[in-house]
């Protein structure tokens, strides 16, 4: 299958540069309940999460929105459209040190194969996405299990959102991911101080006079 708007992204073959990523592969295990403070979930801006090459619109969106005890639901589902690849745009509504991403999906020819993950950049496309170097590529497997793939910590320090690749799955048409999840720590971009600040910095013009006091001042200066 093709499809004119991200044909560009198909035509470009990478096989030198897959071999010079690491690869790294995740613990798998259904039965381990995340712990409260390391899974982001509230954290994640669900609305303004966008999905390329989706064939129904905002199931990129419903997966990870998707609690976890619902991880295991074979709905909602994301499929790829034209062709097996993907490219999702997930916000945050702060800073996270992401520590791992989770990833539910098959044993199907139709499980994601390989994931590029772009920190902090909001302007991807597929052309981009298959010629940039990724920060992190990772090897998915072919499991319904529960996959956790560690990142490098050290990369994803400081991360306002991410751009996930599905590159290529392995040999059916399209991709199918039932559940995405994301682990680490989070922090609340806070402007309060700068707001408080301001608010003591106050012009002594916009302050009112209490009466006769004002009077008292100009007539001891005549």
């Amino acid at each position: 299958m093709s499809d004119p708007h991200h044909s560009c992204s198909l035509s470009h073959q990478h096989s030198e540069s897959n071999a010079s990523h690491s690869h790294e592969h995740g613990n798998h295990n259904d039965d381990v309940q995340p712990a409260l403070q390391t899974l982001i979930w509230k954290q994640i801006d669900f609305e303004n999460i966008r999905t390329l090459n989706e064939l129904e619109s905002d199931m990129g969106a419903k997966i990870v929105e998707k609690p976890w005890p619902l991880r295991l639901n074979a709905e909602p589902m994301l499929e790829s459209d034209a062709d097996e690849q993907l490219l999702m745009f997930v916000p945050f509504t702060g800073v996270v040190k992401l520590h791992s991403v989770l990833v539910r999906s098959s044993e199907h020819s139709s499980a994601p194969r390989t994931l590029k993950l772009f920190p902090n950049r909001d302007d991807l496309d597929f052309s981009a996405a298959t010629d940039l170097q990724p920060t992190q590529t990772i090897e998915l497997s072919q499991t319904s299990e529960i996959q956790d793939i560690p990142v490098k910590r050290t990369l994803f320090g400081n991360t306002y959102n991410l751009n996930l690749f599905i590159e290529d799955n392995f040999g059916y048409g399209v991709t199918r991911i039932y559940w995405l999840g994301f682990k680490g720590e989070f922090s609340v971009l806070n402007r309060e101080p700068v707001e408080v600040l301001y608010e003591k910095a106050a012009n002594p013009k916009d302050h009112t006079l209490i009466q006769g006091v004002g009077d008292v001042a100009s007539r001891h200066a005549m």
